[in-house]
């Protein structure tokens, strides 16, 4: 299963609004068209596998909307004008014309198609350009430029036809997607996340149930996670710690068996609903973020987008990511703002009694304000007057090597790595000569030749990812901890001024983290000996990497958040001794989300010796396939979910995006000296 496709059709530009309406105007046809050609112009859409469009049949749409509603929306292109208005004027902030019934057909067809496509195997993800979009649309009512509901009936068709039991929706649009919210609020099948703009209840569609008490009725209590946004001006910092601390660790105890998105791209920088500060680049770092659930099966609707240089930069972020491109550069990650700590801490608050991953969590929710004491009206107003004219910077281009990965293996292990692998051929002396002076300095209590001759090829691929003649390579290696401690420093000394290093095992690593040029974050199973600094970071997991429930945990909360906000120019991952095929698929999903750091530049170093699923299960991540399922995830340890908090506690001064993530109060955060 591979490749991404394409979904689109011009046909779906033909309607426009046909009289005056201030709210309505913003939706035009030039959304679509603008979104298309970005991707025709910078060659990704000839790259995409592309589908004829249909239309959805009748029994499709009412899937999730009512007969009554569907037979009203039939009538519209045989109406006048003057009809037309007056029909419009029934629902909320939407406009009809006469042929956007036919528009509004081929874009739930053309989501059903994704869905088909992905889930039949012929591509692995893909995103469908649709118009009008959907995620408002209600049972028996159109609503927010939304006729038919396209994710919701994509939704329903998937778990019918596909038998699914866990499907994902995440609704990264600036408004609430309610339509969607209220199809499956009582459904245990469908988990919607939704975050949206806000402001206590003064920002439309204005519902109380938009808020983070909104948890889903009944069977579905608990499903319906919303994070609303209570300022605007919410930056890429904000978007990740949204992730980090609420979609993902619930989403990796869901276990989806599909992810779709509502992807609204007004919630991107410049757009005049959304009044937000995020690039366009996150997006593409969001989409890989979910790129490892559900086996890769991911589906991204268009939603909404009025901006039309973000909207067209953010669907190419978006669909380059999903066709496997190194990830954006991404600058200044920092600290969440206090509002979006605020937020988050609420929703982890309310949802603790549904999820495991947040029972560890003592606190209440902080705030309940409602319309009228929003205490942030005027510095609200004074961010939305600067986000007015705000210019941003064109992404910068995302090229890819043209090898994905270089590997050097044991003969006896060549056939575990993946199609497509670049096999070490013949070293180049500069690389012999720079081992040698490696081993001199800093190993040198290495006087075998096999030794000396492995370090040549850890050298050797360092170079080829440095010289961008592959993304990553995967090195096995006699003892990783001395080889570590060479790739750290040739790398520092030859390529980047910045190296993360996630080592897995319970070692003592010989690597000074002192001058900030290295972070170290150890997951292991006891304290390692020596003196700890902010950017040496041990997660001590009393059960190592079998408990996989507390390894998310610290992975999702701990270690990526700082690896964002650290930057590097390379990973440096490392396995100690592997002792159980348990552990294969944890590390799986663990080289596949560090995918995202540094534009995908990855030196693996396995210790020889280890398992061949071991080997093949990094070569699988690292050349791009999305890490196998871990399984509902059941409660963390405790004991772990205390030392992860420890760490938390003595890290929070020097990392903004870990500033809460766990008891203690945010306001006592915030008051550092």
């Amino acid at each position: 299963m591979s490749g991404s496709a394409l979904i689109y059709d011009k046909e779906m530009t033909r309607y426009k609004l046909l009289w005056t309406d201030p709210v309505c105007e913003i939706e035009t046809p030039e959304r679509l068209m603008v979104s298309y050609e970005a991707l025709k112009s910078k060659g990704l859409e000839q790259r995409c596998e592309s589908f004829p469009i249909r239309e959805a049949t009748e029994e499709e749409i009412l899937l999730a909307h009512s007969k009554e509603y569907l037979e009203a929306v039939k009538q519209t292109p045989h109406l006048s004008l003057e009809e037309l208005r007056t029909f419009t004027q029934q629902y909320s902030d939407v406009y009809f014309h006469p042929n956007i019934y036919h528009c509004a057909k081929m874009a739930v067809g053309a989501t059903i198609q994704l869905v088909d496509n992905v889930m039949t195997g012929k591509v692995r993800n893909g995103m469908a350009l649709v118009r009008p979009p959907g995620h408002h649309s209600q049972r028996n009512a159109a609503n927010g430029f939304c006729v038919f509901n396209n994710v919701a009936i994509a939704a329903v068709h998937a778990k019918n036809h596909y038998n699914l039991s866990r499907i994902l929706i995440v609704d990264w649009d600036i408004h609430h997607g309610q339509g969607v919210q209220y199809c499956f609020e009582e459904d245990p099948s469908v988990l919607y996340f939704s975050w949206h703009r806000y402001e206590h209840r003064s920002f439309w569609p204005y519902l109380a149930e938009s808020d983070f008490d909104g948890v889903g009725k009944g069977k579905g209590a608990g499903f319906n996670i919303n994070l609303p946004w209570n300022k605007v001006g919410m930056t890429n910092s904000d978007y990740l710690y949204a992730f980090f601390q609420v979609l993902l660790p619930v989403a990796y105890e869901f276990d989806p068996e599909l992810v779709l998105i509502c992807a609204g791209f007004d919630s991107a920088i410049g757009d005049p609903e959304g009044h937000m500060c995020a690039s366009p680049e996150i997006f593409g770092h969001l989409t890989h973020l979910l790129m490892s659930l559900a086996k890769g099966r991911l589906c991204v609707v268009l939603e909404g987008g009025y901006n039309m240089s973000s909207l067209a930069q953010s669907v190419c972020q978006t669909v380059q990511t999903l066709l496997g491109d190194p990830t954006p550069v991404l600058a200044s990650v920092g600290s969440p703002c206090h509002s979006a700590l605020e937020s988050v801490q609420n929703v982890r608050a309310v949802h603790q009694n549904y999820w495991n991953c947040f029972k560890h969590i003592v606190s209440e929710p902080i705030t309940k304000c409602c319309r009228m004491e929003d205490r942030d009206g005027d510095e609200n107003n004074e961010t939305k007057d600067q986000t007015e004219d705000i210019v941003w910077p064109e992404p910068l281009l995302r090229p890819a090597p043209p090898v994905r990965m270089a590997a050097v293996v044991s003969t006896e292990l060549k056939d575990c790595l993946p199609e497509g692998c670049q096999q070490l051929g013949e070293i180049s002396q500069m690389y012999i000569e720079e081992a040698k002076k490696i081993r001199n300095n800093h190993a040198q209590g290495m006087t075998d030749e096999k030794s000396l001759q492995c370090l040549q090829n850890v050298v050797s691929v360092l170079e080829k990812i440095k010289n961008k003649e592959v993304r990553n390579g995967l090195v096995l290696v006699p003892d990783v901890f001395v080889f570590v401690s060479c790739a750290v420093q040739h790398t520092l000394s030859s390529y980047c001024d910045r190296v993360l290093v996630v080592y897995v095992g319970d070692d003592t690593v010989p690597l000074d983290t002192q001058d900030g040029r290295v972070l170290l974050v150890q997951i292991c199973s006891k304290e390692p000996e020596g003196e700890k600094s902010h950017y040496h970071v041990p997660l001590c997991l009393s059960k190592g990497l079998h408990d996989r429930a507390s390894v998310m945990q610290a992975v999702l909360c701990l270690l990526l958040p700082m690896a964002y906000e650290f930057d590097p120019g390379l990973v440096v991952q490392v396995l100690g001794k592997c002792n159980s095929k348990q552990e294969v698929p944890i590390w799986a999903q663990l080289t596949s989300l560090l995918q995202g750091l540094a534009q995908g530049k990855t030196l693996a170093l396995l210790q020889r010796g280890c398992d061949p699923e071991m080997v093949n299960a990094t070569g699988a991540s690292l050349s791009g396939s999305p890490g196998p399922s871990l399984g509902p995830l059941g409660t963390p340890l405790a004991e772990n979910m205390e030392a992860l908090e420890a760490q938390r506690q003595r890290l929070k001064s020097q990392w903004g995006l870990l500033l809460k993530t766990g008891v203690s109060s945010i306001f006592n955060d915030f008051a550092k000296p």
